[in-house]
């Protein structure tokens, strides 16, 4: 999973170009290569000037970027900001319409004239939809993401950075006054997580305020623990100093930092009575309509809620049949397909104990599934990354809520790599037979592959190499999981079945995710589809459920996604037969950065059709 922040680069549909100004006066105009290199320069000049004030607009993001200008402050998540933001997208828009012809741009300049068109649209058009989430809820939100910004993302390199990170500290109160005036905003148009939401969050926020310097117990809290080594790990400066920016620290979080979690956790208190049972997002005003936007964004199509759930339900049916030939190679005991799932949840040499050995026995194994997948990478791609990756077990103290494994992106400057978070707070939740699957999606040939090979490419707009669509990002993760198998991978037939019941499981989601939202399924149907169609242990069942009632949407990218992926490499290798490159057709998915899945078909024909005239 890679969570995905939509700035620039919301897209769904077809992408029109809705011409106006320069764009409509140009229509039947020629133009000159010399013309069309200078306009693109230009326009490619406009995109990265946009790019470039809006992360100038965001010290988080400034700060991902390894930029510290803003380097003690937060970002204004006020709704008045939010009402600013849309009016800088709609002049933006304008920009692009009064000063720039599509017609006058090269090829790749005309994709980016495309994309940033309609992410500008969809942003404006879909502002109607901007409360519609749950801004903290079990699977993050600032609650969870301050700290962990804090630890993973502030670097301290200097006494100054030493000092902004105590500002921010110090900021996070006024920030925590924003957020609940923002779920106040929300709560006046009925739009309140779930009731189960509720525990998960006030138990997290709870444990942000525990340790030292916050009650006197002997062990620190996470956020003082990071500073304090952080801090001692200066060398520019004497111990006098270090202890006394400690001392600025602890005082930021008594005066700061411990009044914020408790107005938050009050609030949630209060909020938690007025929450109910039912969790599909109909439930709130206009919430079938914004399903269906969701939707359309999530996946880049046209397709329904109704056209989602039966694919889901045919994908479903077709993986059983490939898990049952599993289930003939391993010689089980029968032929009864539940049989063989509670055998793969229930027996214990699927799963490492839950014990410290056992979660670092798993941490360096999926180490070493990656780096065996580093060794074969000629063989699938022409392009990879500079940017290494690690693999880290989620923090103790949102392991507990956090989902099952997701990625972070390295820095653009190379001072962090690319991070493989894998939740071990239960490993009864972490099967040994996914453990391939899972570090294929996660890291190689999956999200760090494209990513970080997005963030280092050359010669098209920053807004292309950041950010992203979820039938992109996850599609390819997902396709990734199935990929290493074509070389020779998952040669142990129960990993290989790991691997068919991670597709299962994405499958599955269709279905579930649809019912939920559309179909007004309860939890327990949820749960009782996953218990009779999937392998997964009840927990893990019981958390992916969770996610997709607080994300409406998400988790149908990753099948519809992989599917596009699939159908297109399928026709590419019919339509060239052995001049087909496996390389080639990478190289086309994973060069442009993220794209629509339309965007991306247009790319591969283009590709397609260029091979077939040499």
């Amino acid at each position: 999973m890679k969570k995905i922040v939509y700035s620039l680069l919301i897209a769904s549909g077809a992408l029109t170009s809705c011409g106006s100004g320069k764009e409509s006066s140009a229509k039947n105009k020629s133009y000159s290569q010399d013309e069309i290199v200078a306009e693109s320069k230009m326009a490619n000049a406009f995109f990265d000037r946009v790019f470039d004030a809006q992360i100038d607009r965001d010290p988080m993001q400034q700060s991902l970027f390894s930029i510290k200008k803003d380097y003690g402050k937060w970002p204004d998540i006020s709704e008045e900001n939010s009402l600013k933001e849309l009016e800088i997208t709609k002049l933006n828009l304008d920009s692009l319409h009064t000063n720039f012809s599509i017609e006058a741009l090269d090829e790749q300049t005309k994709i980016s004239y495309r994309l940033f068109e309609k992410a500008c649209i969809d942003e404006i058009a879909n502002f109607k939809w901007h409360l519609y989430d749950y801004p903290v809820n079990q699977m993050g939100g600032l609650h969870a993401d301050i700290p962990t910004f804090l630890i993973n993302v502030h670097l301290i390199d200097t006494k100054s950075d030493a000092e902004a990170y105590i500002e921010r500290l110090s900021g996070i109160n006024k920030l925590f006054d924003q957020l609940i005036k923002g779920l106040k905003l929300r709560e006046t148009q009925q739009i309140i997580p779930p009731h189960f939401v509720f525990p998960y969050l006030l138990n997290d926020c709870k444990s942000m305020i525990s340790g030292k310097p916050f009650d006197n117990s002997s062990i620190a809290n996470p956020l003082l623990d990071d500073f304090t080594k952080k801090v001692n790990a200066l060398k520019d400066i004497g111990e006098a100093e270090k202890k006394l920016l400690i001392q600025n620290a602890c005082g930021s979080l008594l005066s700061s930092v411990k009044p914020a979690y408790e107005k938050l956790i009050s609030y949630l208190a209060e909020l938690e009575k007025k929450s109910t049972m039912e969790d599909g997002i109909w439930k709130v005003p206009q919430g079938d309509a914004f399903y269906d936007a969701a939707l359309k964004q999530t996946t880049t199509t046209n397709l329904s809620a109704d056209e989602i759930h039966e694919i889901g339900l045919k994908e479903v049916a077709r993986i059983h049949g490939e898990m049952k030939e599993i289930m003939k190679k391993v010689n089980f005991k029968n032929d009864n397909l539940q049989s063989f799932f509670d055998f793969m949840r229930d027996d214990k040499q699927f799963y490492y104990p839950n014990d410290a050995a056992g979660k670092e026995a798993y941490r360096v194994k999926a180490v070493q599934i990656i780096d065996d997948m580093k060794k074969e990478l000629d063989k699938l791609f022409l392009t990879k990354p500079k940017a290494d990756i690690v693999v880290k077990p989620v923090e103790a103290f949102r392991e507990k809520s956090a989902g099952g494994a997701f990625y972070e992106d390295p820095a653009i400057d190379g001072s962090r790599p690319g991070t493989y978070y894998i939740n071990l707070y239960n490993m009864a939740d972490q099967a040994i037979y996914q453990m391939e699957a899972l570090a294929y999606h996660e890291g190689i040939p999956g999200h760090h592959m494209q990513i970080a090979i997005a963030q280092e490419l050359k010669g098209i707009p920053k807004f292309r190499m950041h950010g992203g669509n979820t039938a992109y990002i996850e599609g390819w993760a997902l396709y990734s999981e199935l990929v290493p198998k074509e070389i020779g991978f998952y040669k142990d037939p129960y990993s290989d079945f790991g691997r068919l019941a991670m597709e299962l499981f994405r499958a599955a989601r269709l279905v579930v995710d649809t019912g939920i939202h559309r179909k007004k399924w309860t939890r327990e149907q949820a749960l009782t589809y996953f218990k009779e169609n999937t392998p997964n242990p009840l927990g893990d069942n019981k958390k992916e459920i969770e996610r997709y009632i607080v994300w409406p949407s998400q988790a149908t990218g990753y099948k519809i996604g992989m599917i596009k992926i699939l159908e297109l490499r399928e026709n590419a290798k019919k339509k060239l037969g052995d001049s087909f490159d496996i390389r080639e057709f990478h190289d086309v998915v994973l060069t442009s950065g993220p794209v629509p899945m339309d965007i991306l078909e247009e790319m591969v024909n283009a590709w397609v059709e260029k091979k077939l005239v040499k």
